[in-house]
């Protein structure tokens, strides 16, 4: 029978340009979303390595000061690391001191794993370090580095401060009470022990601010979302999100301009430290 097939193709339609536009849009927004859903996991990851590093120093600390008598780790500066790490001599909790220079100090792990606290953290370089923490100088990145060997340092009022300790008291910070041994500390709940400091800011692991100032001495740092991890010294470890902007400086080469003073309506993050960082000594 001749005639016309009821199966005759049509003609194929193609997508049009606009058709085209939106499934480019779509995909270019679900990509946006997953890179960001990857990068907070990435964030958030970081964030609980670091936390888990320093529930391990809070852990070390304690249990350095149950063997020696409830005496706290040393907390020195960095003339007295210095000259003591000449004498091969590793008294202080973390003996690297770190610069935008091509010391060997910056990556010198030993110095950490061999120092007080390095034995009650089975040695391991990584406890030192938080893995958000690879900021490094142009003249660092260029000679091949990766990272310095220390983002954590101590509450400058905890420990014995070595030549900064007169008569048990630390001539930093004279009106504030130092603690040499882990039962002096009344509310150890309320006292940090370690805590992130900034890449810029650290330099000898004391971390010092004087209470009855308005400038930062030494800046903590803000890695994890705008935030540093602290250690209690009762064991417990804290995330600290900032307040201030001017807290919040960029973790790069001479981000801040040190000690920074602050207006009075910027003293928020400064008041919270410095009231963590010891008590009043009347």
């Amino acid at each position: 029978m001749g005639g016309a097939s009821k199966f005759s193709p049509r003609a194929r339609q193609g997508f049009t340009l606009v058709e085209l536009l939106v499934v480019v849009a779509i995909i270019a927004i679900l990509a946006s979303l997953l890179v960001s859903a990857i990068v907070r996991a990435r964030g958030s990851g970081r964030q609980i390595f670091c936390e888990n590093n320093l529930r391990q120093l809070g852990l070390a600390w304690i249990v350095y000061a149950q063997d020696n008598n409830d005496r706290l780790a040393y907390n020195l500066g960095g003339t007295e690391i210095k000259r003591l790490v000449k004498r091969e001599r590793y008294n202080n909790w973390a003996n690297s001191l770190l610069n935008w220079e091509l010391d060997s100090s910056n990556t010198n792990e030993f110095l950490n794993t061999h120092a007080s606290l390095g034995q009650y953290v089975s040695a391991n370089p990584r406890v030192f370090r938080c893995p958000a923490d690879r900021v490094l100088s142009r003249v660092q990145r260029a000679a091949g580095w990766d990272y310095r060997s220390r983002t954590y340092s101590m509450n400058a009022m905890v420990g014995d401060a070595g030549e900064f300790t007169r008569g048990g008291t630390n001539v930093n910070n004279p009106y504030y009470r130092q603690y040499m041994t882990l039962s002096e500390i009344p509310h150890p709940t309320l006292i940090f022990a370690f805590i992130e400091e900034h890449p810029h800011s650290i330099n000898d692991g004391y971390f010092l601010n004087k209470g009855y100032s308005s400038e930062w001495y030494d800046l903590p740092a803000s890695f994890h979302n705008g935030g540093a991890n602290l250690a209690f010294a009762d064991g417990h470890q804290e995330l600290r999100r900032w307040q201030r902007d001017s807290t919040k400086k960029p973790a790069e080469p001479d981000a801040a301009a040190l000690p920074l003073q602050l207006d009075k309506d910027d003293l928020a993050d400064l008041k919270w430290v410095v009231n963590r960082m010891s008590v009043h000594d009347h």
